[in-house]
């Protein structure tokens, strides 16, 4: 193995690990800031899943998603014909 191959393979671990620390620190997060939402579970949701009913309104949500397109395609097939 040539110096200079060996010499790239002992720098490179070094230069990875570098670049890794230097991008986890590099900006800082600023709770203050407009543009940072708080984190952790149920804050990335926009609806409050501990709410009263929420089952009922979530499934009656996705009910209406799924037979909205089936109901339209009826109403079309017998709407009267110009």
């Amino acid at each position: 193995m040539s110096p200079q191959a060996a010499a790239m393979l002992r720098a490179s671990p070094r230069m990875t690990s570098l670049m890794a620390r230097r991008a986890f620190h590099a900006t800082r997060a600023r709770l203050s800031s407009p543009y940072h939402y708080p984190e952790g579970p149920y804050t990335n949701i926009p609806f409050n899943p501990r709410t009263r009913f929420f089952a009922f309104r979530f499934w009656g949500f996705c009910a209406t998603g799924f037979f909205l397109p089936f109901g339209i395609a009826v109403w079309q097939t017998y709407k009267p014909k110009p």
